[in-house]
């Protein structure tokens, strides 16, 4: 027998193994969800290695499941049951049970072929600490049982602190960072008391009470009763200005005027009392030639007849599609949306429809986590309608932006691929910069690229422990090492492998990291990002020559963002890492004051400003804090250089 016919044979052999061998275990999964109950429960499906790719729920477990594995189906689906190698089942008493249960496992396993929504930690959220007596209004994505007011979540942060500012100027609540009441009466007030953007609390002619009518009424303009605010006002208004109080009747008329132009810059799509949210879902019925274009779901949130905040989500491939009316993925994503927001309105419009059944468990769901009915409908015309019309251009519009934009990346990622020499498109992309002051807080910092694309969430820091000297090439060489040692690791966040790896750094630093890699045995392309005499990216290098980028204007976008965004991430990190031995090594020349009690006190005044601003008995209170260290740390902040208790 030749060669090749061997080698054929071979192959032809390992084919005919590997098909026995699926066939075997399809008959295996048909048997094993034939014997599954018919009940209410969510199925976990498993590749080979063990990893969960699927997470769904069903009426039926036994129904649902021994579809998978007989039949046709689309091609998502054929995909995914042809990976499964095995399933577990978890059974509840009701389908609404099993939707809440699949929710919180999809969010733990976050699985390949479910609709992955943002974390809820990511989500920015207005808080109100109601129990201060001078509460102020601040932005924050941790969401605590704490007894505070949240408001959200949001779609990002900039519509939040979009909207605390509108507050703050509408209601003249002060923006400084003042704290009260212990800064009342110490310095002049600002020049936003004297504009009149702030009613000036530092004074003290604004009594708690006065305050708190203010903060009040920022928390029902959050809950969306704008008009309801301008009513109050305005009665307040007439009643001032029958009994001659016209500062007051100014001030009212003022906010008046401030709430309604807050209004105008907001669109209005609907009359005052209207209060819903839409959510338009555009389907992707073409490909637009070289442009791959993506579903694309639009949600409005309006409040008071305004769009007050809008949202987008974009599918790939498949993945908003269903072989079975008893699985649709719609059903997760919309309940999962709702699970990360503190307000649900009483009625949720859908461009789309959903089957019966999952429309009232949806409905069920939501009233019970709103504790008021929340009704869901697909409204068939009259303006209802065009909102959801409204919702699915929006959508469609951002799918083909997108759509360009990834387009544009790819585009860019290959003319970076092309130009390096590399075997694979460069989809994701790591780059690492060191910093530090002096010898100490030495800090790698790694960013990660994907498809063109910052990725935040899979950023590190590597605080540099092999090194204590400005030793680039050692700190570079340690963060390598353990960046690597992660790759291929089962279970671990860090073991994707990377297509390129970027320096801060020129040829030394090249040479330095491809031996390192050599030893590690990982063979990954490695330049070097050479800055010009203005501190921008000129030149890559592969540690032999260099390689101009200044004439390819996307591929220089490219790096220069990368290598800005590696230097302003590991600078910050540096900077933080050094400032909190700063206030630390302060507090520590305190008599009785060591590293324990000084993590304690930050961690519950979070600044030496709130510190210093706290009452002896504040202090006492803190964890581990006994009356003696309070005394200790209250003069320390408090006692002049005469040893007098200011």
């Amino acid at each position: 027998m030749d060669p090749c016919t061997l080698a054929q044979f071979i192959i032809r052999e390992k084919e005919a193994d590997t098909l026995a061998e699926l066939s075997k275990n399809i008959e295996h999964l048909r048997a094993k969800s034939a014997a599954l109950p018919r009940q209410p429960g969510v199925y976990i499906m498993q590749n080979e290695a063990g990893k969960v790719i699927y997470v769904g729920k069903s009426r039926s477990l036994r129904d649902r499941v021994s579809q998978y594995f007989h039949g046709a189906h689309d091609e998502k689906t054929s995909k995914m049951a042809s990976s499964v190698h095995d399933f577990r089942f978890i059974t509840t008493d009701t389908e609404m049970e099993a939707l809440a249960l699949e929710n919180s496992l999809i969010k733990q396993y976050t699985p390949k072929y479910n609709i992955k929504l943002k974390d809820a930690k990511s989500y920015p959220y207005i808080r109100i600490d109601v129990k201060s007596q001078w509460p102020r209004i601040t932005m924050t994505r941790k969401r605590l049982t704490d007894g505070s007011l949240y408001f959200g979540p949001y779609s990002s942060t900039s519509t939040v602190f979009g909207a605390i500012a509108q507050l703050e100027r509408t209601l003249n609540i002060p923006t400084c960072k003042k704290h009260f009441p212990a800064d009342i009466g110490k310095e002049r007030p600002c020049v936003y008391y004297q504009m009149g953007r702030c009613m000036g609390v530092c004074t003290g002619k604004v009594s708690p009470a006065e305050y708190r009518e203010a903060i009040d009424r920022a928390a029902e303009i959050l809950r969306g009763g704008t008009r309801d605010v301008i009513v109050k006002l305005t009665e307040q208004m007439m009643r001032a200005s029958d009994e001659l109080e016209f500062e007051e009747a100014a001030r009212c008329r003022d906010a008046i005027e401030a709430l309604r132009k807050l209004g105008e810059r907001q669109k209005a799509v609907g009359s005052p009392d209207v209060e819903c949210d839409v959510i338009g879902l555009h389907l992707t019925s073409y490909d637009g030639g070289d442009i791959k274009f993506r579903d694309c779901a639009t949600a409005f949130y309006i409040r008071s007849g305004y769009i007050a905040d809008s949202e987008h989500f974009l599918f790939g491939g498949d993945e908003i599609t269903a072989d079975s009316d008893d699985d649709s993925p719609l059903l997760a994503f919309i309940y999962s949306l709702y699970q990360s927001r503190e307000y649900i309105p009483p009625e949720i419009l859908l461009s789309f429809e959903l089957p019966e059944h999952e429309r009232l468990l949806l409905s069920d769901c939501l009233s019970e986590k709103a504790e008021h009915k929340v009704t869901i409908r697909t409204p068939k015309k009259g303006a209802s309608k065009y909102l959801c019309d409204m919702a699915v251009t929006d959508a469609a519009k951002h799918s083909e932006n997108q759509s360009k934009r990834d387009k544009n990346d790819e585009r860019t990622l290959a003319n970076l691929a092309s130009l390096l020499h590399l075997e694979v498109l460069p989809e994701r992309i790591e780059a690492y910069d060191i910093s530090n002051l002096g010898d100490e807080h030495i800090t790698a910092g790694m960013v990660v690229f994907a498809d063109g694309k910052p990725k935040k969430s899979e950023y590190r820091v590597f605080s540099i422990k092999s090194t204590n000297s400005q030793d680039d090439y050692g700190a570079m060489s340690e963060a390598i090492r353990r960046r690597v040692a992660h790759i291929g690791q089962e279970d671990d966040n860090m073991a994707a492998y990377p297509d390129l790896f970027l320096l801060d750094g020129g040829k030394g630093h090249v040479n330095v990291i491809r031996q390192v890699l050599a030893e590690e045995g990982v063979d990954i392309p490695v330049f070097g990002m050479v800055k010009d005499e203005h501190h921008k990216t000129r030149t890559l290098t592969d540690g032999e020559g260099e390689i101009d980028i200044s004439r390819q204007q996307d591929i220089f976008r490219l790096i220069y963002g990368i290598q800005e965004e590696v230097h302003r991430f590991t600078v910050s990190r540096m900077t933080n890492a050094k400032r909190k031995t700063l206030k630390t090594s302060s507090l520590e020349k305190i008599k009785g004051i060591g590293p324990a009690k000084s993590r304690a006190l930050h961690d519950r005044f979070k600044t030496l400003t709130a510190m210093k601003a706290a009452s002896m008995d504040e202090l006492a209170d803190t964890p581990g804090i006994s009356r003696t260290d309070a005394e200790a740390i209250y003069l320390h902040f408090h006692q002049n250089s005469k040893g007098e208790t200011t």
